[in-house]
């Protein structure tokens, strides 16, 4: 299987200050001007990409996207994918539906303002959804979405409805057509490598990193046919020094595979989809939509 197709998907969540903002809620400027770095960080990472001829996907709070619109619509121009990533990496579990939909259409409307195109995926701020976000995400006609982890390389499709408590059986809900790109932390930089006190050690050397990841390319190479790989990076915290050199590393390994490609999150989720209708997947799969589940 050494030989098998593999997608690698790179995927970068240019937070900038937003994250800092939204998430860890900080006044401290300090802390807010590390959001900064990631507009040094574009140019370098989209220099990187194109010696690679790699095209990626960029997850871009409205936030960002307002603070800059240069920036974002380069990426856009490079030929990237911008995915929409709420508006101001904030927490969308913590809202009512009503505030829940606010930062949907935020998001959509800033996105649009600066590069004039509607986002077909979706990933959360932290990955963190709300027990309603599947339904919304439908309704707002997204094809994919990025936040879950239900599966490591391979694609799969969401449920809306799950139910779930101490004292009773695991209610599945009902799968509908909508993709979900797996993602993981441990394929996350920002855990191992950023610093944040009181809330992340990080500071791990990049050569730990760099054999964590390689050693789950290799197994999804060799184990996962057809699979895809799906790194999920910040640009504040990979463009740096030992981490930009690290990513470097692993993109001259990556690509000196044989039927490794590079390819963003949309193209990959369109064409699984095509290849996979809803119906037939749900027959094939009943374990992961959890036909055969018992509720007594």
């Amino acid at each position: 299987m050494s030989n098998a197709p593999l997608t690698c998907c790179l995927t970068f969540d240019f937070d900038a200050m937003s994250s800092w903002i939204g998430s860890v809620k900080s006044m401290n400027p300090s802390m807010i001007s590390r959001g900064q770095f990631g507009a040094v960080a574009i140019p370098r990472l989209l220099h990187l990409l194109e010696q690679f001829q790699a095209k990626a996907t960029f997850a871009i709070p409205g936030h960002t996207a307002y603070a800059y619109p240069n920036l974002v619509e380069t990426i856009y121009a490079r030929g990237h994918e911008i995915a929409h990533h709420g508006w101001v990496h904030e927490n969308p579990a913590t809202f009512d539906e009503a505030g829940e939909r606010r930062i949907l259409d935020k998001g959509l409307e800033a996105i649009a303002r600066v590069i004039g195109v509607r986002p077909i995926g979706y990933r959360s701020p932290a990955w963190d959804l709300s027990p309603r976000s599947i339904d919304l995400l439908q309704e707002y006609g997204f094809v994919y979405e990025s936040s879950c982890m239900g599966h490591d390389f391979y694609p799969y499709y969401l449920r809306s409805g799950d139910r779930w408590s101490l004292d009773s059986a695991y209610h599945f809900g009902t799968t509908v057509d909508l993709v979900e790109m797996p993602v993981t932390w441990m394929l996350d930089d920002f855990p191992p490598s950023e610093f944040v006190l009181g809330m992340n050690t990080g500071l791990q050397p990049p050569s730990q990193i760099e054999e964590n990841w390689r050693a789950d390319f290799d197994f999804a190479r060799q184990r996962c046919p057809d699979g895809v790989f799906i790194l999920t990076m910040h640009p504040q915290t990979i463009a740096r020094g030992r981490y930009f050199l690290m990513l470097e590393r692993l993109l001259t390994y990556f690509s000196g595979h044989p039927n490794v490609t590079f390819e963003t999150m949309g193209s990959y989720a369109v064409n699984w989809r095509a290849a996979n209708p809803c119906a037939d997947w749900i027959a094939a799969n009943p374990d992961l939509t959890g036909r055969d589940a018992i509720e007594p």
